[in-house]
């Protein structure tokens, strides 16, 4: 008689309803007793992770595309996200796990061939600035941070962020003490810089001055090795992307960033030193070198060359071999060709 009455499986739309309510109540109700505040978290924990199955699916059966498409629609159909975010302080660390799953999924999710996501976010952008001021809480940061990322797959949300006010403070986020939090930081800002080609660009050109100056005296020139490290790394990604050819041209032309590369080559590292020569060679192979660029580089040429002829990395690679010789090559006859 028993299997007579069991509850009727709630739908997806009934499980974003439920999930939607339970929020709005934790939220509305601060000074409920404990006891009926814990009961509903137990709800609101078991209806995120349900939610959870039904779009990464429960490891035995694959998610179903028309239950994901129906959860999506239901939950940017009202404030589900904004409740989501503003509640996950709230919750404890298993949901806020679940929950941020769930918020990075339905990024991904399309309902009849649209990213929903996108018009929501679009619509409610100022949750990306309570995203990334996630960064400033311990508790938080690694969640938001999570969302953020995927967010930001999102090219009119990438945007948003590149042209706030935000921006400059991923330059203090990337060296924060906790070292989870700064990797953290430092994996959005990548994405931030190479994900959407043409808005990165944009971007650059607009903002060069202040950007360069922040990324080379608080990124190039950290005290900390890996975001030293990581830096390089990423300004070798970003100058020798075709897009950012006219922030390339620029950037090889100054002095002060040559100055910076030649230290970062001298250093006891060899991943940085590898990474610095890939920024250097741009400015060994720039046919319109500035006068104070030649003459740097012919100061400092028999440091360079004797530097170069031990220059290996650990795995033979054919290119970089072609490219040190090339930089062999411009640096010995840069007398003979710009000096007269």
């Amino acid at each position: 008689m028993k299997g007579l009455f069991k509850s009727k499986p709630k739908t997806p739309v009934d499980l974003v309803r439920q999930t939607r309510d339970l929020l709005m109540f934790l939220e509305r109700a601060p000074d409920t007793r404990e006891t009926k505040k814990d009961e509903k978290m137990m709800e609101l924990s078991k209806s995120i992770r349900e939610l959870k199955i039904i779009l990464y699916g429960n490891g035995e059966s694959e998610p179903l595309a028309e239950a994901c498409a129906q959860l999506t629609q239901e939950f940017f159909r009202e404030n589900t996200l904004r409740l989501i975010i503003t509640c996950l302080p709230n919750l404890n660390l298993e949901t806020r796990k679940d929950a941020t799953q769930v918020v990075a999924n339905l990024q991904r999710q399309q309902v009849q061939s649209r990213l929903i996501a996108c018009d929501y976010l679009e619509a409610n952008i100022d949750l990306m600035d309570i995203l990334i001021l996630g960064y400033e809480n311990t508790d938080m940061a690694l969640h938001y941070g999570a969302m953020l990322r995927e967010c930001i797959r999102h090219q009119s949300v990438a945007k948003y962020v590149l042209e706030s006010e935000h921006m400059k403070k991923f330059f203090d986020y990337i060296q924060l003490p906790n070292f989870d939090i700064a990797a953290d930081a430092a994996a959005t800002f990548k994405e931030l810089m190479t994900r959407h080609k043409s808005t990165v660009a944009e971007f650059l050109t607009k903002n060069y001055d202040w950007f360069f100056t922040e990324y080379n005296s608080k990124l190039l020139e950290s005290s900390n090795y890996i975001t030293r490290r990581q830096a390089v790394k990423l300004l070798a990604d970003m100058l020798l992307d075709r897009s950012n050819s006219a922030v390339m041209t620029r950037y090889v032309s100054s002095r002060d960033n040559l100055r910076i590369l030649m230290n970062l080559l001298r250093e006891s590292s060899k991943s940085i030193q590898i990474e610095a020569f890939h920024v250097f060679k741009l400015f060994a192979a720039n046919h319109n070198k500035p006068p104070d660029i030649v003459s740097i580089l012919i100061a400092n040429r028999s440091k360079l060359l004797r530097l170069f002829a031990d220059f290996k990395t650990d795995k033979e690679d054919e290119q970089f071999e072609a490219d040190k010789a090339q930089v062999v090559r411009e640096i010995a006859a840069l007398e003979l060709k710009e000096i007269k």
